[in-house]
Parts: structure tokens; sequence; C-alpha cells
């Protein structure tokens, strides 16, 4: 037979749980490395996330003054457009009226 070496069972324990704190430090410090980017990742979308929001703002704000100045163009060409066609009118009444009186100068010019 052959010598064999018998190795205490309290030894290899401790061996076992040295190889597993080791393990277990080594996935710990792979977790806190991936806890860490996950962290640094979300920073980053919080921060384009506020740039965005400002970015809506700021467009929000611009669209309201549009909105308003389109309004106010919008009424000031109704009041353009009631302005010509009231000048037009009168225009065509004054047209009328002098066609009114070449008919009769025409007509006096004639008898």
């Amino acid at each position: 037979m052959a010598p064999t070496i018998v190795v205490p069972f309290s030894a290899h324990t401790k061996q076992k749980q040295q190889e597993d704190k080791q393990i277990l430090r080594k996935r710990n410090e792979e977790l806190e490395k991936e806890l860490k980017k996950a962290t640094q990742r979300g920073d980053k979308m919080r921060e384009e996330l506020q740039r965005l929001w400002e970015r809506l703002r700021v467009a929000e704000e611009a669209e309201e003054r549009l909105c308003s100045q389109l309004g106010e163009l919008e009424a000031e060409a109704v009041h353009q457009a009631r302005f010509y066609r009231a000048h037009i009118m009168t225009l065509m009444d004054q047209l009328s009226a002098a066609q009114k009186l070449l008919q009769a100068a025409s007509i006096s010019i004639s008898n």
C-alpha cells in the first residue's frame, strides 16, 4: 500500500474557508465596481434628463410667445382687412356717384 497523507479535517476546512472568503471578496469588489458604474450612469442620465427638461421648458415658453404673437398678428390682419374693405366700399360709392354724374352730364348734353 502506498502511503497516504492525512489532512486533518480542521486544516482542510480552514483552507476552504479562506478560498471562499477570497472568492466572496473578489465577487464583492466586482459588484461594487458594477454598482459604481451604474450609479455614474444614473447620475449622467439624471443630468441629461435635467438638461432635456430645461430645453423643454424653454421650448414651451417660446411656443407660448409665438402663439401670443400669432394671435396679435391675426387680430391686426382682421383689423386691416376690415379697414381695407371699408375703404374699398367708399371707393365703390365714389365711383358709382361719378358714373351717375357722367350719365347725367351726357344726358343733359344730348338734349
